[in-house]
């Protein structure tokens, strides 16, 4: 639980927040599948990203942490052993979903389980395009939910058109296609975020890009490589919305990954009418990097809808607390993927800042909020076990009027373990 007052200052100063979840994620699985030893480099030390790591380290292989570098020592695509244990994804979906399509194409049997909240998540969305390829998959309530038991086996390349732009989808079956016996072919129907499609080529996997298009070539082993793990965009956003709303506010956030298939947050919020301005960018590790200077700026209604939502799925929460705070009606459609995630995100975030006075109506796609700068009361609310939901009503009630207690407030260690000590620093 966290008590937080309304801002009595400008938010002024620089952060650098948290490693990227999704691309730590990636590099140490790939690392895995690789000959040799990797480096990754400002790895992300969190509850999500470290079931990943202990997933790994049961399949055979040696990971060593050192301070926030993690090496791999990689043991190729055939490598892995047969765990002992059923692997423990913990509330991970990025584990279990790359897991699973890693674990299809291996000679042995393994189990991949979650907690109460990753054992409701979907994953027929994995298993059936799996199975095409050959897996043997076994899920609850008819291949839908977790536990999932898997008997890897000799799997065969695809064709096949993605019914959502998913990362973690297209990523699990590109794992499974590095080691199948003919070429894959995977179309989206909007352009996901696109780090494992960078990463493994960078490692020398055979994928040509067409558009919306991948094509895999199986058989290339993969080289270890150096990884320098960019800020996370996701974790930025919470800071970059609380600099807009809160008057007289300036931060500068160093160091995030603003790869253009993440990056939807600027566009919206510059769209809205915030003061976003990136400095010093450069490419690092194969994605581009820049400081995020943002000031205060009164803000204006926006509408979100299509391609640009894979681009920012994760921020919806944070941007409706911008919305609530900016003039004007805001809408949101063509975002139900968020009622899959850690939680159902469009009920909790419509439930917790109706709870401090904002005009928020829940959409099945969405949502529909009337804003008015300086609308939001102080409140009891609860994240609902979501660490995204939590970081978003702390940047709420800093913008609320009186104080605000935020309910299972400690699940920001899944993804951005220094959250409250870095809010802290600057208010």
């Amino acid at each position: 639980m966290r008590r937080i007052n309304s801002a009595s200052k400008p938010l002024k100063g620089e952060v650098s927040v948290d490693a990227d979840k999704s691309i730590s994620h990636r590099a140490v699985i790939f690392s895995a599948l690789a000959q040799g030893k990797s480096a990754i480099k400002n790895f992300l030390q969190a509850s999500d990203t470290l079931s990943t790591c202990s997933c790994l380290r049961q399949l055979g292989i040696k990971i060593a942490a050192r301070d926030s570098e993690m090496q791999v020592y990689g043991r190729g695509l055939s490598g892995f052993s047969e765990p002992h244990m059923v692997l423990d994804c913990g509330n991970s979906g990025t584990t279990m979903r790359l897991m699973a399509g890693l674990l299809s194409a291996q000679p042995f049997f393994s189990i991949l389980n979650g907690d109460e909240s990753l054992n409701q998540r979907p994953m027929k969305r994995i298993i059936e395009p799996l199975g095409i390829m050959g897996a043997n998959i076994q899920a609850r309530q008819n291949g839908n939910y977790p536990p999932l038991v898997i008997r890897g086996s000799i799997l065969s390349g695809l064709r096949y058109q993605l019914p959502v732009a998913s990362a973690q989808v297209k990523s699990a079956l590109m794992l499974a296609a590095l080691k199948a016996d003919s070429e894959t072919l995977l179309s989206e129907p909007q352009k996901s975020r696109d780090h494992s499609e960078r990463m493994l080529t960078a490692m020398g996997a055979d994928i040509a890009i067409n558009g919306q298009e991948i094509k895999i070539k199986p058989g290339k082993e993969l080289q270890a490589m150096e990884f320098l793990v960019p800020g996370d965009i996701s974790s930025a956003a919470f800071f970059m919305v609380a600099a807009s709303i809160i008057p007289g506010s300036e931060l500068l956030i160093r160091n995030v990954g603003v790869n253009p298939s993440r990056a939807g947050i600027i566009e919206i919020l510059n769209k809205m009418g915030a003061r976003i301005k990136l400095e010093n960018e450069r490419t690092i590790s194969g994605e581009a990097v820049a400081d995020i200077i943002v000031k205060h700026s009164p803000l204006r209604a926006v509408n979100i809808d299509g391609a640009v939502i894979p681009r920012l799925i994760d921020e919806i929460p944070i941007l409706a607390v911008a919305m609530a705070l900016a003039e004007g009606k805001s809408t949101v459609r063509g975002a139900a993927e968020l009622r899959v995630k850690e939680t159902d995100r469009i009920a909790a975030i419509s439930t917790e800042l109706a709870k401090m006075g904002a005009d928020i109506r829940e959409q099945p796609d969405g949502f529909v909020i009337n804003g008015k700068p300086d609308s939001l009361q102080g409140a009891r609310v609860v994240s609902k076990g979501d660490h995204r939901i939590a970081m978003s009503l702390a940047v709420a009630a800093l913008a609320s009027k009186g104080e605000s207690v935020i309910g299972d407030s400690e699940v920001v260690n899944i993804s951005f373990p220094r959250f409250w000590d870095l809010l802290n620093t600057i208010t």
